[in-house]
């Protein structure tokens, strides 16, 4: 990327009516523009730092047997109305559209009923268990108020696994490997120092889901916690049955908020015993599919990344998830053109701020956007063969031969 061929602009403010400091940060850094409340546009540095935290997420995923796949976000009224949760009473977040040939359509904001329907003709016998399918895709809700930047918005990127098992011990078997590899996402992410799996509410049909929670002071959510992080609860479930069932007692545990960054949640039947998924045994009798949904938020984890790691002066994106290395400015004819050679040795990794201003705004852009490593090739390091180095979130700067400097 070189920026005086780019479109983005920073800038000093994010214009009225935005308040969470993820969004602002992400607005004025040019990685996110707000259309309307809970609506905003990915521009290309966001585009592709959405895409790095996916990226991590799709290896992990596949890493454990899944498949991807991408489901209609237009929804067919039929299924849902088999579970009962078309109505507005029973799920109030709908986005309801009339087609002009008649009829109601609706925009998913989850998935459950289409690929249970969905599966109903691939699983057609015990042999085809199990079966775990995901994908990425962006979610409609109509939130009654969309607030704290990308962390709650109407229209967001949601991955959503969900699998089919013969049996309750083979899901169950499943369900913690998920636990393990959304722990390991979370590590690659950056947030794993300070995000736990967490009791929360089961609803009607098992006892307890899990959230993943990253324990934030801007969070939405208020847990419990004992000294060791090895319990954590929602406040939902805070109350002497679950505290009994956990071993815990209420003199152990401290409180705090927290951000909600995934769920896996076992279903049972809730879904494949109205939509009829069943498949017959290898005794010959029909049983109905265990199934368990698993759900990350992708933009909201990208809000939660920004919250946790950005300073006074921008953003700090950690290596991993960052959509550029290098930042890289040019000072005098000799400095520009070499910045212009680092920059040509991996595009897709290095921004060269190559535009016609003051040094000085350069580098303030640069701290803006948060790149993990900003380099500065000059008349006077190039005294040396050099360049200057800074680590955005150490604030550690040194001097690297320039033939060391590499991807």
């Amino acid at each position: 990327m070189k920026l005086s061929k780019s479109f983005l602009k920073t800038s000093k403010n994010a214009g009225s009516g935005e308040t969470a400091r993820n969004a602002e940060l992400l607005i004025r850094a040019g990685y996110i523009s707000k259309e309307m409340a809970g609506v905003y546009d990915y521009l290309p540095l966001g585009y592709k730092t959405l895409k790095k935290i996916e990226n991590i997420i799709r290896e992990e995923l596949n890493a454990i047997g899944c498949e991807e796949l991408q489901l209609t976000a237009l929804q067919n009224p039929e299924p849902w109305e088999k579970t009962g949760r078309f109505s507005d009473s029973v799920m109030d977040v709908w986005f309801k559209t009339e087609l002009n040939a008649g009829g109601q359509l609706g925009l998913a904001p989850t998935h459950e009923e289409p690929i249970t329907n969905l599966m109903k003709k691939f699983i057609l016998s015990y042999k085809d268990l199990p079966v775990y399918a995901y994908q990425f895709q962006t979610k409609f809700r109509n939130e009654l108020r969309a607030k704290s930047g990308i962390l709650r918005t109407r229209e967001f990127l949601m991955k959503d696994l969900y699998s089919f098992s013969a049996d309750e011990e083979s899901h169950n078997e499943f369900y913690e490997k998920v636990s393990d590899t959304y722990i390991k996402i979370y590590d690659r992410l950056g947030l794993g120092d300070c995000t736990y799996r967490c009791f929360a509410s089961g609803g009607a049909f098992a006892k307890y889901s899990h959230e993943f929670q990253t324990f934030l002071p801007v969070g939405e959510d208020t847990v419990y916690y004992n000294k060791d992080r090895s319990v954590v609860l929602n406040e939902e479930v805070y109350n002497d049955e679950v505290l009994k069932d956990l071993g815990v007692s209420k003199d152990e545990l401290e409180k705090t908020t927290a951000a909600e960054v995934g769920n896996i949640f076992t279903l049972r039947y809730k879904f494949s015993d109205p939509l009829d998924l069943k498949v017959n045994d290898e005794n010959g009798e029909l049983k109905t599919v265990f199934m368990g949904s698993y759900g990350i938020g992708v933009s909201r984890v990208m809000g939660v990344i920004v919250e946790k790691y950005a300073d006074e002066k921008g953003l700090v994106w950690p290596e991993e998830v960052a959509p550029y290395k290098y930042y890289v400015i040019g000072i005098g004819d000799r400095g520009a053109e070499e910045a212009e050679k680092f920059h040509e040795t991996d595009p897709e990794n290095i921004i060269l701020d190559d535009r016609n201003l003051r040094p000085g705004e350069k580098f303030a852009d640069a701290e803006l956007l948060g790149i993990p490593y900003r380099v500065v090739i000059s008349d006077k390091t190039l005294a040396t063969d050099s360049a200057e180095i800074t680590n955005r979130q150490t604030g550690e700067s040194k001097l690297i031969p320039l033939k060391e400097l590499t991807l």
